[in-house]
């Protein structure tokens, strides 16, 4: 079988095509959202928790719900119905944060970011045939987000591309945009 690597030994950032031609077989988390099966490569989940106390910070873009205490480190949540263009997750009883590490660039350190999810499924392995490339158009999110789709049981799992997805530069991007306007409206109220 497949021979686990060392998480420290995995590139900071690799290509999306990478994952149809990494080997045996893909092991990834799943999980629902919106009603839809969505997977994360294993190796970049840190830990599942329950969805709790979340502390909001203003200004920033509607799909960062805020920050959460894990063990004395802050670590910002992102609402990953929202930042794929949809409405915010609604916190029911199977609402849960998924803990990813994600690249922070060429430097190849990795940076903690929780993950609002719907529920978590299952791990599956994912034979590497069974894995196609992300559709070129059609999908409701970017295609850029897309590592590839799984075949699972007669339907197809959209394996999420971390590094695209949770990009900590775009991220911050995103916040001092949405957070531009924001300040601009309080100036023209203050005047």
């Amino acid at each position: 079988m497949g021979q686990i690597v060392p998480h420290a030994t995995l590139p900071a950032q690799a290509p999306a095509g990478a994952l149809a031609a990494a080997g045996d077989a893909h092991q990834v988390l799943t999980f629902t959202l919106g009603g839809e099966l969505f997977a994360i490569g294993i190796l970049n989940v840190k830990e599942i928790i329950e969805y709790g106390q979340v502390t909001e910070i203003p200004m920033m873009p509607g799909f960062i719900r805020g920050v959460i205490n894990l063990r004395g480190a802050v670590v910002p949540v992102i609402d990953l119905s929202a930042r794929f263009g949809g409405a915010q997750s609604t916190v029911g009883k199977r609402t849960c944060i998924v803990i990813v590490e994600a690249p922070t660039g060429e430097d190849g350190l990795r940076h903690d970011i929780g993950v609002v999810v719907d529920a978590v499924s299952e791990v599956l392995d994912i034979p590497a045939g069974d894995v196609e490339p992300p559709p070129a158009f059609g999908a409701r999110l970017r295609t850029d987000f897309i590592a590839g789709m799984g075949r699972v049981a007669g339907r197809f799992v959209i394996i999420l591309d971390v590094a695209k997805v949770l990009s900590v530069d775009e991220l911050a991007l995103l916040s001092s945009l949405d957070g531009a306007p924001a300040q601009a409206s309080h100036a023209t109220h203050d005047a």
